[in-house]
């Protein structure tokens, strides 16, 4: 139970207990949630991601909601005396947890408990719901208008018409997500980081509790661009913390047990050390998405196999005034998507490279869902390099691991095996994104959203490294 009047919003992690002042960044860890003990095989675990990937894409182009919650990265906090932990998303911009008593339906085997360490409902004690009138309850019903919204809060018609209705709270709202849903009401409470000197404190924080739930045992911190998520909360009240804020995944193969380190998730800006030899950021434009305005759209303007260059479509590069198109910067999704016809003509190109080398693992291609795979019999030396082109003449270049995964397939004999980690994004007449930039591709990366400038940045880190040196300040 909580014991103030306040929630604390504190970091917990199994490492350490630390967060920056107030005139620096905060810190905290991000812990990778998927791990091969949870599957059969690399290949059931392969099978299993892809599937999660594709659903997420294609469902968010049937209704216009967010992205299936991130189930790859997850950050812990604590509210009053009881510890959470929340999937980090920016696909999504609400931030919402399950609370007592929660009934979640078909959520048996959706997380790996011992790669989640607080995936408990909480107690509210002290929250107030939020009131039908709040910009909060029209934000998160798709902005309705109040009017509409203390209606349903049924609010009597002479109270709606003097704006009289802030005893009436805000009606519960409905999410649907690619493989399950939840119904949650929005509460108000005053958030504090009393571990930062002084201690930060954001009155009215608003976020939803969850108390029934379809295929969705654990919450999530929506890290996208909307009015209620936990940057846009933020920078409310401290916008050198809320409008700038970057992430490093430390490279984890599917093995998260061999990962030592968190991965940093930094709110605000730090200063890099000379000495350290960080190299800078490349920066790419955001583009502005009329119907998904949440979204980190970036223009992806073509992929490099080796010296070839490939021009990306028109849908990939910008997106329209429907809100079709663009790349998805996107931390909860595990795969790098396409569209369908680019995706063939850049796998093409890596094929007629690689192809002549190393034989086809037609049956592992058929056990992933991934394509191409190849047996690498003679090493995996001869992979071409794969750059992506982004829109402001910005160019990353991909370390092989982040785009050519490599295991060992358990066939009759044990043989090294390597598979391309992108996936078809569908026909790019399909409504919604035409790309995903997958979380598996920026690993090694730190990724910066800087949203006073409308811009996302790329450099190449050791971000275990990095967890360090920002930990020893």
């Amino acid at each position: 139970m909580a014991s103030s009047s306040s929630v604390f919003f504190t970091l917990f992690t199994f490492f350490s207990l630390f967060l920056f002042s107030s005139a620096g960044p905060l810190v905290f860890p991000l812990t990778h949630s998927f791990s091969k003990t949870q599957y059969n095989s690399t290949h059931h675990l392969l099978k299993s991601t892809s599937t999660r990937s594709a659903t997420r894409l294609h469902h968010h182009r049937q209704v216009s909601l967010p992205l299936t919650p991130g189930s790859d990265y997850t950050v812990s906090f604590s509210l009053g005396s009881q510890l959470i932990s929340l999937y980090m998303d920016t696909g999504s911009d609400v931030v919402w947890l399950p609370c007592h008593p929660f009934d979640c339906i078909l959520c048996e085997g959706k997380y790996n408990p011992t790669s989640i360490p607080n995936p408990n409902p909480i107690n509210l004690t002290s929250a107030t719901p939020v009131t039908c009138k709040s910009l909060a309850c029209s934000a998160v019903h798709s902005s309705l208008p109040s009017s509409d919204l203390c209606t349903i809060a049924k609010c009597p018609l002479e109270d709606i018409e003097i704006s009289d209705c802030n005893k009436y709270t805000c009606p519960p709202f409905y999410y649907a997500y690619g493989d399950g849903s939840f119904i949650a009401k929005l509460y108000s409470d005053e958030l504090s980081i009393p571990m930062s000197s002084p201690t930060l404190i954001l009155k009215n924080f608003t976020f939803g509790c969850a108390h029934s739930a379809l295929g969705e045992p654990i919450g999530v911190a929506g890290f996208g661009r909307g009015t209620l998520s936990l940057p846009a909360q933020l920078a409310n009240n401290s916008p050198e913390i809320g409008n700038y804020f970057s992430y490093c995944l430390v490279s984890h193969s599917f093995d998260t047990p061999r990962v030592h380190r968190p991965s940093p998730l930094i709110l605000g800006r730090y200063t890099i050390d000379e000495k350290i030899g960080y190299t800078d950021y490349g920066y790419t434009p955001m583009l502005e998405n009329p119907k998904h305005p949440y979204f980190y759209c970036v223009g992806l303007e073509g992929v490099s196999i080796g010296k070839t260059r490939i021009p990306a479509p028109a849908s990939l590069r910008r997106v329209d005034g429907r809100g079709n198109g663009g790349m998805v910067v996107d931390s909860g999704t595990t795969f790098t998507m396409l569209p369908l016809r680019f995706y063939e003509t850049v796998l093409k190109e890596f094929d007629r490279r690689v192809g002549p080398v190393y034989k086809r693992a037609n049956r592992v291609e058929e056990r992933t869902g991934l394509n191409p795979c190849y047996y690498l019999d003679k090493g995996g030396s001869n992979v071409p390099q794969l750059l992506l082109h982004f829109g402001g003449n910005s160019s990353v270049v991909m370390p092989k691991r982040n785009y050519f995964y490599e295991f060992f397939d358990d066939g009759k004999v044990k043989r090294k095996v390597g598979c391309v980690m992108l996936m078809n994004g569908g026909d790019e007449e399909e409504s919604g994104p035409a790309g995903i930039l997958g979380n598996y591709f920026q690993q090694g990366f730190e990724v910066v959203y800087d949203l006073e400038k409308k811009r996302i940045g790329f450099a190449r880190r050791k971000c275990a490294s990095l967890w360090d040196n920002l930990n020893q300040h």
